[in-house]
């Protein structure tokens, strides 16, 4: 299928050599002959107005109208009255049609999808981004459409370091945040600053995002070790043992369990830091979405010396923004800004803007807010209906987020039970891949409720409770 272009045509690249003795009319047919049995210009493609054509190339409009009528005659061009002169559509080699996309080797279930990790597509607030576009785009100064900051835009460093102190407890000032392109470019900026500052191993949770973090670590040249969570957070104990200088947590809501890093651990955790001159790397991934119980302040706020913060607003607003941000100690600003340098001279400046006008604007807090309260339905949907139809299973993990661990009978085997719900159109997904640790495990679910519509929450439920009870 031929690109449908605007206007009267695009620009084609073709040459006239005044000094080759060939005639200009026979060298302009030769090009086009060339590029259309070659496959440059494909069958039914639009092509330049004859005074278009004729004005790029030096020619007089009446050879390039001579040229199109020649081809005409020849079966490579069309045209017709009123319409602009195309390709023909039998002309040279047709173009191979492109493959439909390949379907999903599993599509979505038919009932229900509880599959985690996933906001709301459906929630970004679209009509507040293209609001908060067109106000940077209309009122922003010439010089915020030049390369910025490597570290982020001054402005949006200022609202983020005031925003975090407000609603997260960070000890932040502006020249402690780095603006990044999501919690991946964050996560890779830290260890590499790290790797440079002699830190040879990152400790991680166990069970938790194993693949990418080991990965990340191995291409910053750090070795990788798992290190238990039990119902208190991450044991700091074996922590202590694994010899890491460095360690990932999600302290306010663990990823994937959703127990919240308790206080006495939080204390041994930075005190930890402290023995070993380490480094807490913290990812506050879902922070803001929270429902019965007070806000857990950021670990950073404790002790900034030794903790990295990473945000992001791939949950709160969309994956697709690519914006996050990371806040550091002074000490490591120097490495991260010139590594942020050579990666790509700084994010997206004006979406930068966009974000900061978002934030100050209060249309940031208003779309949380309703994001929360709609997050909050499903949850009590889904908590109602495992009730009802799964009674005495253990639901962890609800405080925060918009995902639940429901914990199955002893004895159930996990991925049976997962298998045997897709068959029936439910999509269930499992805990123990993502433990490092040979097991084993108890058998937990992972209910994601993020993306899942409130209405098929109950029937996804119903449909395989005796799957659930055992």
């Amino acid at each position: 299928m031929a690109v449908e272009w605007a206007g009267s045509g695009p620009e084609l690249l073709f040459t006239i050599d005044r000094d080759s003795g060939a005639g200009l009319r026979t060298q302009l047919e030769e090009q086009f002959r060339d590029a259309i049995r070659g496959g440059r210009l494909a069958g039914g493609e639009k092509l330049p107005s004859s005074r278009e054509l004729a004005g790029a190339l030096g020619l007089s409009r009446g050879l390039v109208q001579d040229c199109y009528a020649q081809l005409q005659a020849e079966g490579y061009l069309t045209s017709r009255p009123g319409s602009a002169t195309r390709v023909a559509a039998a002309a040279g080699l047709p173009r191979p049609t492109p493959p439909p996309p390949s379907p999903p080797t599993r599509p979505r279930p038919a009932i229900a999808d509880f599959r985690h990790g996933v906001p709301d597509l459906r929630l970004a607030p679209r009509e507040d981004w293209a609001w908060a576009i067109r106000e940077v785009c209309r009122t922003a100064p010439n010089t915020a459409f030049d390369y910025g900051d490597p570290i982020g835009d001054q402005h949006l460093r200022e609202v983020l370091a005031a925003y975090l102190r407000r609603v997260r407890a960070v000890a932040a000032t502006a020249g402690q945040v780095v603006v990044c392109t999501g919690m991946a470019q964050a996560f890779g900026l830290v260890l590499r600053a790290l790797a440079a500052g002699g830190v040879d191993t990152l400790a991680f949770e166990d069970p938790g995002t194993a693949g990418s973090t080991t990965g990340q670590a191995n291409a910053a040249g750090l070795a990788a070790v798992p290190v238990p969570v039990d119902e208190a957070g991450l044991d700091v104990e074996a922590l202590d043992r694994s010899g890491a200088r460095a360690v990932l947590v999600t302290p306010a809501h663990q990823w994937p369990t959703g127990v919240v890093l308790a206080g006495h651990r939080r204390q041994e955790l930075l005190a930890w830091a402290r023995r070993r001159d380490g480094v807490v790397i913290e990812d506050d991934y879902d922070a803001e979405f929270r429902y019965d119980r007070d806000p857990v302040g950021s670990l950073q706020g404790l002790d900034p010396d030794r903790v990295v913060s990473l945000g992001t607003v791939s949950k709160s607003l969309a994956p697709a923004l690519r914006l996050g941000w990371l806040v550091a100690p002074e000490r490591l600003v120097p490495a991260l800004a010139r590594d942020k340098l050579v990666t790509d001279r700084g994010s997206p400046g004006l979406d930068q803007l966009a974000l900061a006008l978002l934030i100050e604007s209060g249309r940031y807090d208003r779309h949380l807010r309703r994001a929360r309260t709609e997050y909050a339905a499903r949850r009590r949907t889904l908590v109602d209906a495992l009730a009802a139809h799964a009674p005495g299973l253990r639901v962890t993990g609800l405080a925060a987020g918009f995902h639940a661990i429901l914990h199955l009978p002893p004895g159930a085997v996990e991925q049976e039970v997962i298998d045997q719900a897709r068959q029936r159109g439910v999509g269930l997904y499992g805990l123990a891949r993502m433990h490092q640790v040979p097991g084993p495990h108890p058998p937990r679910l992972i209910l994601g409720f993020g993306d899942t519509p409130e209405h098929t929450i109950a029937p996804g439920i119903v449909a395989v409770a005796d799957l659930l009870r055992g």
